[in-house]
């Protein structure tokens, strides 16, 4: 009885210790939560950006980035998002490839771009709205490269990114093995419809450990690449969008 006693008063000590909600948390998840309901798609976060934007100038080319977290996150540290270029970032934070599709003609065809740069697939694995699998991921990335060539709009494929278990576990629902599977499905859709497939996993990922996680020096946080990361990104993807406007 003692040692159910002391293990008892021990859980006890350990669950006190973990500080309960605040006021203010509690209402920022159920703001998140009743946003997503409102606006499942995201298709109020750039609604309104979207409809003041001009057509493209004669010769313009202009390319539509559109994604999840790493996406949205550009170019808010040091590292720009393409300065100087006609190009949009539309990212949204969390989201997974359905809700990608949901707003693709708004925040996409509408604006007329020459590309778009098409990021996702690691929220969905992540289950971040609910179970995600690499057939869904690729159902849905090809009803946005349908849409795209229907409106004569040049698609590049951007590969899923290395997590790592730097900071916290990772790996446990986004498996290294996984991403690498469904990079290889990514890269197979890109030959198959056109599209120019961009690795960014490749400068990320930690070759030499062995493990095929992202290099800690690259994120912040085990899941997003950090300004070093956007650094080494940028560059591949100029190459494919350069590679996307060449393509007859």
């Amino acid at each position: 009885m003692k040692p159910l006693v002391s293990l008892l008063l021990l859980s006890a000590c350990a669950w006190a210790q973990v500080p309960a909600p605040t006021t203010a948390s509690l209402t920022t998840e159920l703001n998140a939560a009743r946003k997503k309901l409102v606006d499942w798609g995201g298709l109020l976060t750039y609604g309104s950006d979207d409809s003041e934007i001009p057509a493209p100038k004669a010769g313009e080319n202009r390319v539509i980035f559109i994604g999840d977290t790493l996406t949205a996150n550009w170019g808010k540290g040091k590292t720009p998002f393409f300065p100087g270029k006609p190009y949009f970032n539309r990212g949204i934070a969390q989201q997974i490839t359905p809700q990608m599709l949901v707003r693709f003609r708004q925040d996409v065809v509408d604006l007329n771009p020459k590309v778009v740069v098409i990021q996702g697939g690691l929220n969905d694995i992540g289950m971040v709205m609910g179970p995600g699998s690499e057939g869904t991921i690729s159902e849905y990335l090809e009803s946005m490269i349908d849409i795209a060539k229907a409106h004569g709009i040049k698609v590049v494929i951007a590969s899923l990114t290395p997590v790592c278990d730097c900071y916290n576990t990772q790996t446990r629902l986004r498996p290294v093995g996984k991403i690498a599977a469904i990079n290889g499905t990514l890269r197979d859709i890109a030959q198959q419809t056109g599209s120019v497939y961009l690795n960014y996993y490749s400068v990320l990922v930690d070759t030499a450990a062995g493990t095929r996680q992202m290099k800690k020096e690259l994120t912040d946080n085990g899941i997003d690449p950090n300004d070093a990361g956007y650094a080494l990104m940028a560059p591949l993807a100029e190459k494919a969008i350069a590679d996307a406007l060449a393509a007859r």
